[in-house]
């Protein structure tokens, strides 16, 4: 029974732009490009390492600019491939790059006619889902051009700079050296320190909110809907003999704490992800949960089984540009289908696996449903029942959003699967 327990549905879409770049991979991590950078300034060489959780390799060719650089310049040097490093206030570097950004969205005189052109054309969902994916990459390309000096200690020496110690030190753990990051990308490290101090209500317990406290790095349970499936789902029969769950790609671990506050005796959550089960622990730690929640660094499924398996991979089929990427797509369905593959054998008798899926793969062309029913098949796998419930982000309801045709369609699913 759950404990007066009522999922939190946040309001909020997931982070974008300068936000907190989110991430929920079970796969192995790629390290952060930390190569050196090169530079002349006043005459003098200089070096730094070069920071980048995007991937995105150090730049060759770089300017060394202050506030009197304007933005139609900036944005022609970004455009041309050139990287900016700012040496002047640190809140006009902000200003700068949101002026940057509203160039980048701004329909240029030729796209507009392009437009005009295309408009009478049918694009399908799959052309629309990938326009959007090179749209959003350029505009990464040209904004992470304006660059930022961090010290040894992560400190900034900019006028005005905030205090960015603890976010980076969280972020990038110990520096040896100075180093060059983008202010988009630190003001996605700064976003994350922020939601890791204050936290992201998933449940309430009566007046009480229950936060889970996502790092950076690691995705974070903005989308609710995923939450109250789980917490209004009935317990397999299984469970009645043996109170004992897999969470398979813990995350930040908010579905082992939704298991555990629906008083599951035992929980063993897996990752592969350093940065998640930090983050897992921690959390876990926080609410006072280590005794019934058990976090194995280990590949999918743990030794053992279990009454019931519980699993929330990333939902689009297609290849990530970085690993921050990680959280949102899996490459040929690798995850999801090495879930299935697994679970009837880690299954107890009359115990269900839980797989937690949103269908707006189908609505962009990536996948068919044809093909997710036909995996659950050959693994020897049958539907016992499916719940649905649809999302209520804010993108949902966004008719300016290029995908907003396959999102409004979007429903997100609990399949309960047990062996055939």
């Amino acid at each position: 029974m759950i404990r007066n327990v009522q999922a939190i549905i946040p309001d909020t879409a997931t982070a974008d732009g300068a936000g907190m770049k989110l991430r929920r991979s079970f796969m192995n991590q790629a390290p952060s490009i930390t190569s050196l950078i090169h530079w002349e300034e006043v005459g003098q060489d200089h070096k730094a390492q070069w920071r980048s959780e995007n991937g995105i390799r150090a730049h060759q060719k770089l300017i060394v600019a202050d506030d009197t650089l304007t933005a139609d310049v900036a944005y022609r040097l970004a455009c041309e491939g050139t990287a900016i490093l700012w040496r002047g206030d640190f809140q006009n570097a902000r200003q700068l790059l949101q002026a940057l950004a509203r160039r980048v969205d701004k329909p240029s005189k030729k796209s507009k006619r392009v437009d005009r052109l295309e408009k009478g054309k049918t694009k399908s969902p799959l052309d629309s889902f990938n326009l959007h994916r090179l749209a959003q990459s350029q505009r990464a390309r040209i904004l992470g051009m304006l660059l930022i000096e961090c010290n040894a200690d992560h400190g900034i020496n900019l006028r005005r700079a905030p205090d960015v110690r603890q976010a980076c030190l969280e972020a990038y753990g110990i520096a040896n050296q100075s180093y060059l990051v983008s202010l988009r990308e630190l003001l996605g490290v700064i976003s994350a320190h922020e939601w890791r101090k204050n936290g992201v209500p998933i449940l309430a317990q009566g007046d009480e909110a229950i936060c889970i406290h996502p790092y950076y790095g690691v995705f974070s349970p903005v989308r609710g809907e995923y939450i109250e499936l789980v917490c209004n789902a009935s317990w397999p029969k299984a469970m009645r003999a043996d109170s004992i769950a897999f969470d398979i790609g813990v995350g930040t671990g908010a579905l082992s704490v939704v298991l555990a506050m629906r008083d599951v005796r035992k929980i063993i959550a897996t990752d592969i992800d350093d940065r998640a089960i930090s983050c897992a622990q921690d959390n876990i730690e926080r609410l006072g949960l280590s005794s019934q929640v058990d976090i194995q660094k280990t590949n999918l499924f743990p030794l053992g089984k279990a009454a019931l398996i519980v699993c929330n991979p990333p939902w689009l089929p297609a290849r990530p540009s970085s690993s921050l990427e990680r959280a949102i797509y899996d490459p040929e369905s690798f995850m999801l289908k090495g879930f299935l593959a697994g679970l009837k054998d880690h299954l107890l008798p009359e115990g269900e696996g839980w797989l937690i899926l949103s269908d707006l793969a189908e609505h962009l062309g990536l996948r068919i449903r044809a093909e997710l029913l036909e995996w659950i098949e050959q693994a020897g796998l049958r539907v016992i029942r499916r719940e649905d419930i649809r999302p209520q982000h804010k993108k949902v309801f966004d008719k300016e959003d290029p995908l907003h045709n396959a999102r409004a369609s979007e429903i997100t699913s609990l399949w309960r699967l047990a062996p055939q």
